[in-house]
């Protein structure tokens, strides 16, 4: 029998569970009888009634459900590697706890894997959101697409099955400050997308802030490419050869005009713009710096408080 894992991350998800179960369950219509279904639900630290909800769930089908309770919030990334580590599916599934990515597509990305396919992906072609939204996610994905992963696909994905293959290699790199569904990509798989409308939330409010969303821009960029330590010396070199042609400049004009020449605020334009980007070169070189201390120290990724195992 296959069997598939479900992983759900939730953080302030009390008001989704009762809702977002029940569509699970409903959605095992869609497969062939003789799947077996894992679900696991990580609580990433929620201050609210999540793990409650959670219980109540697992106190009606502890037969398919495991819930996991971690000692604090470490993200979305890490709550959902979490889940990935205490899989035993043949495939598994990640996929969001508020119903913005439809569970229907999962009973289609099965079929994908059954036809040989490690990894399926489920594409983000648009999204029920504001345009500012729109915009700052396209303007992201295009700048992975084009400068860090180049075979990502547009738009990007938050729902995706893979094989157990990919949660063995996953769990082998051990990564820190990682952003998980792009992880998926570097390994180098051929995957399949299924093309779909991101939905509106409709329950409760995303705990994915602006500051995490900061947080995952620098991971994308500073875990699969060493582009802005490269940007630092193509700037350095510019930079060199515009002082070069304005000395050149300044001698000239000292040889060939009597006036001296009022360089008080030019030399101040170049102070300040050397200056910063000196200090714009310190951090992008400290954010390197900072997760090979994070590597080298090798903290967990999380930290377990409760765990509640699927009974037979």
């Amino acid at each position: 029998m296959p069997k598939i894992s479900i992983i759900v991350p939730c953080y302030f998800n009390e008001h989704n569970i009762p809702v977002t179960f029940p569509v699970l369950l409903e959605n095992e219509k869609n497969f062939p009888t003789d799947v077996e279904f894992e679900y696991i639900f990580v609580d990433d630290g929620s201050k609210d009634g999540t793990f409650n909800a959670l219980m109540k769930v697992y106190e009606q089908y502890s037969h398919k459900v495991k819930v996991i309770k971690l000692a604090r919030n470490f993200g979305a990334n890490n709550a959902s590697y979490c889940g990935i580590c205490h899989s035993t599916g043949d495939c598994c599934v990640v996929l969001a706890a508020d119903l913005q990515d439809p569970p229907e597509l999962i009973a289609q990305m099965y079929q994908h894997w059954l036809k040989g396919y490690k990894l399926v992906l489920a594409q983000k072609a648009n999204r029920e959101d504001s345009f500012l939204t729109k915009l700052f996610s396209n303007t992201y994905h295009n700048l992975i697409r084009n400068y860090v992963l180049t075979n990502a696909p547009k738009g990007g994905f938050d729902l995706w099955l893979f094989d157990k293959q990919l949660r063995t290699e996953l769990i082998k790199m051990n990564e820190k400050n990682f952003y998980l569904p792009y992880l998926f990509i570097w390994m180098g798989y051929e995957y399949v997308s299924i093309p779909y409308t991101r939905r509106k939330r409709e329950i409760g409010k995303s705990g994915w802030t602006l500051s995490k969303k900061i947080k995952s821009f620098i991971d994308s960029f500073v875990s699969f490419t060493y582009l802005p330590l490269r940007l630092i010396s193509i700037t350095g070199i510019v930079l060199g050869i515009l002082a070069l042609i304005y000395a050149g400049m300044i001698i000239y004009s000292k040889i060939t005009s009597k006036i001296p020449m009022q360089g008080w605020s030019s030399i101040m334009i170049v102070l300040l713009f050397t200056s910063s980007f000196i200090m714009i070169s310190l951090g992008i070189i400290g954010e390197y710096l900072y997760r090979t201390l994070d590597a080298a120290r090798n903290r967990p990724n999380y930290i377990i408080d409760e765990i509640y195992e699927i009974k037979k």
